[in-house]
């Protein structure tokens, strides 16, 4: 049995809040510079070197790549051979948030109560926290802030089995299409598909974790992945709303064992930046 103390989850969380914020991924930057030789719209070009020049400026300045520092959402990996000692972990991992997002001198964004008194928290805290007991005596910590823009533009729907894969495409494309400028493309989308409504939820979040050069396991989603991302780039949105033929960088898709009575997909977007950083303890 392996003992790790809260506070190290703490300044974990802390950093990866940071991290997450002021530096884009490699797979992003390559994607953004991969869809710049690719876009024929001249103003989608320009844009598309503006970004890739905005995340060199938040990584060489120490500053967030967004005003919009999101809602921090954790994955956390526990392994069932670690003792986690010293506290409690969502009250370590919520004052990890507090102290990244003050630090690091990170918009505060989360409302304490959604309706009816929309109070500032003052620290980005609560997090939105998904907790997996896995094998192994390590936590795994991936924190993806998300940003607004693009989260009120997500869908979910309830299809019927005999609906099948047109009303699929359809359902990604309409949402693409209708989301327009507010996502801030070029953009990722996360697509869950099986499980129940939450599941379906929860799935099309977590994809959009997976690098955006990497491609489902699965030959027949991967397959899917491709034809969705060739529509997508179809509907004309272009980077940030402005027409071109680079409206997402990627498709990602997890899947999930359903009901035989159903069918559940979720399609949750990113932004350009796509954020998140990980580390195991």
């Amino acid at each position: 049995m392996r003992t790790i103390e809260v506070s190290q989850i703490t300044a974990a969380v802390a950093k990866l809040a940071i991290d997450a914020n002021y530096y884009l991924s490699d797979d992003i930057r390559e994607a953004l510079e991969a869809g710049r030789e690719r876009e024929e719209s001249p103003l989608g070009k320009a844009i598309l070197g503006q970004l890739v020049e905005n995340a060199c400026i938040a990584r060489d300045e120490q500053m967030p790549i967004c005003q919009d520092t999101g809602m921090a959402v954790i994955f956390i990996e526990v392994g069932q051979d670690v003792h986690i000692v010293g506290g409690n972990l969502e009250d370590a991992i919520n004052a990890g948030v507090a102290q990244g997002y003050t630090e690091g001198y990170l918009r505060k964004s989360v409302v304490a109560e959604p309706l009816f008194n929309r109070k500032n928290t003052g620290d980005n805290t609560p997090c939105v926290l998904h907790t997996a007991i896995v094998p192994g005596d390590k936590i795994k910590i991936t924190l993806a802030p998300k940003g607004f823009g693009s989260e009120n533009m997500s869908a979910l729907k309830m299809f019927k089995p005999a609906d099948g894969l047109p009303a699929i495409k359809k359902f990604v494309v309409d949402t693409i299409f209708n989301a327009g400028s507010n996502p801030c493309p070029p953009i990722v989308v996360g697509i869950g598909i099986g499980g129940t409504m939450e599941k379906a939820a929860f799935l099309a979040k977590r994809s959009l974790l997976r690098p955006v050069n990497k491609r489902s396991s699965h030959p027949e989603y991967a397959k899917l992945e491709q034809e969705l991302l060739e529509l997508v780039n179809k509907t004309g949105v272009g980077p940030q709303g402005l027409g071109g033929r680079v409206t997402a960088l990627a498709v990602n898709i997890e899947y999930y064992p359903t009901h035989i009575a159903g069918l559940p997909v979720a399609i949750n977007i990113n932004c350009h930046a796509t954020r998140h950083a990980e580390v195991e303890l």
